[in-house]
């Protein structure tokens, strides 16, 4: 979606959350995919360690293409 996201937005300047949101919530596919979008406000804590146990009991599944960027995360 984001090469479809990247054509609407067409290089015009995103000078606040409302107009980014509003370029990904207009964009739309040939076939008519949609996006729907919403600003999370949650603060999130800071320096959280996770432990090399904690990652190895994540269910990821790295894809063949360019795994590092594309894997599928699934419950256990």
């Amino acid at each position: 979606m984001f090469s479809f996201i990247s054509s609407n937005w067409a290089a015009q300047p995103l000078v606040d959350y409302e107009t980014v949101l509003n370029f990904i919530r207009s964009t739309r596919t040939a076939t008519g995919l949609r996006v729907c979008a919403r600003l999370n406000t949650k603060e999130y804590r800071k320096g959280i360690k996770i432990s090399d146990e904690q990652m190895q009991q994540v269910n990821l599944r790295r894809h063949t293409s360019r795994s590092l960027w594309n894997y599928t995360i699934a419950p256990l």
